[in-house]
């Protein structure tokens, strides 16, 4: 981002100036990246609830008698059975099989579908889409981001603290289900997914209510232990729950094949972009795969460390795309991707840490899994 550029701010900037919220640029924003520390509103969402701002993500809808057909070509995963009121979780692809990025798609009704996409690509998502809808019949895309901001609140007690202030039943709503109602007298799409490994919702509304609704969630949830929680402490928490993020984990020079994520791709469903690769891919093998691993010795793995097969090995294999000291285990985790001859778990291999070479083993992911109720 160039000195010239200019950071925008959420509907919400003011009530973390308020809360004492750490601001910093992200993704074209002023967002906080913690507001105590991020270890104690990590600890806080995996004991009771975490309250975060997301209005940043972008929200492209795509709209006409073509939507259904033009977001299955676009998509790797099969939206067939995907009613109204469901969502997944997909990615939006290239013809390489690689991603443009990664998104949640909503089935709003018939004929319209709502994709949650990130930040950073708002505008290239939206360009590709666009030009991608200039060779298909009836489909209209359109990027309505700045109509919405989105609040998540996300920990075992979220449910808890969020139905007092709504009439929409939130035991109904099951995982990966969204429905309308209203949050705090303002009209709200409430959607039970998240980005933590908990158990949470994701509130939507228009712009103007989105601060009422995030004070009337933190009073009614400071009692029950809700916290303000920042961009470090949504980033450990996806991290330990094994979830990919655009930039790290994967990117346009990844597939989701590599990245574990082959229960999104959906190839019996007939013809889509990029569709031909991933087939090939799954075929032919993968040559390397995005694991887990925990250091053997001391030090932490961070994001671009280099990674290597034996300790005094000439060239990297390739580089950690996330990695930090685990609140949750107190110890360090990180992931990379790593030639398929060494994803095997147990498998140990060496990171680049200053001027060592440190020893780190495979283990399963995700890190983390929430007890289910």
């Amino acid at each position: 981002m160039s000195e010239n550029t200019q950071l925008r701010r959420t509907p919400l900037y003011e009530e973390h100036v308020k809360a004492g919220g750490r601001i910093v640029p992200f993704a074209g924003y002023e967002l906080p990246v913690q507001y105590s520390s991020v270890i104690e509103e990590h600890r806080r969402v995996r004991e009771a609830a975490g309250l975060f701002d997301v209005s940043h993500m972008g929200e492209i809808f795509i709209s006409g008698p073509g939507a259904f057909d033009f977001v299955q070509m676009i998509s790797c995963n099969d939206h067939s059975k995907l009613s109204i009121g469901r969502a997944q979780y997909t990615g939006l692809m290239y013809p390489e099989g690689t991603f443009v990025d990664d998104m949640l798609v909503h089935r709003m009704a018939e004929e319209e579908f709502l994709l949650v996409v990130n930040a950073a690509n708002r505008a290239k998502d939206a360009a590709y889409l666009l030009g991608l809808a200039e060779d298909a019949e009836g489909v209209t895309v359109a990027d309505r981001s700045d109509e919405w901001a989105q609040i998540a609140i996300q920990g075992p007690r979220a449910q808890e603290i969020l139905q007092p202030l709504t009439d929409t039943p939130l035991d109904e709503i099951r995982y990966y289900r969204f429905t309308w109602g209203e949050v705090a007298g303002s009209r709200a799409l409430i959607a039970r997914t998240g980005y933590t490994g908990e158990d949470g919702f994701e509130v939507y509304s228009a712009p103007e209510h989105a601060a009422p609704i995030w004070r009337s969630l933190l009073d009614l949830g400071k009692p029950l232990g809700l916290v303000p929680a920042g961009l470090g402490a949504r980033d450990t928490l996806r991290f330990e729950a094994g979830m990919c993020l655009y930039g790290n984990e994967i990117n346009e020079t990844t597939t989701p094949l590599e990245a574990g994520l082959g229960w999104i791709v959906k190839l019996s469903k007939g013809d889509f972009i990029g569709r031909d690769v991933l087939e090939a891919q799954k075929e032919n093998g993968l040559s390397r795969k995005l694991v887990g691993f925990e250091m053997v010795e001391r030090g932490i793995a961070r994001h671009g460390y280099e990674v290597f097969l034996t300790e005094d090995a000439g060239e990297p294999v390739g580089q950690v795309t996330s990695g930090t000291q685990s609140p949750t285990f107190n110890k360090a985790l990180g992931m990379a991707y790593l030639p398929i001859e060494a994803t095997d778990i147990g498998t140990e291999f060496f990171v680049g840490i200053r001027n060592r070479r440190v020893p780190a083993r495979v283990i399963e992911t995700p890190f983390y899994s929430r007890k289910k109720k």
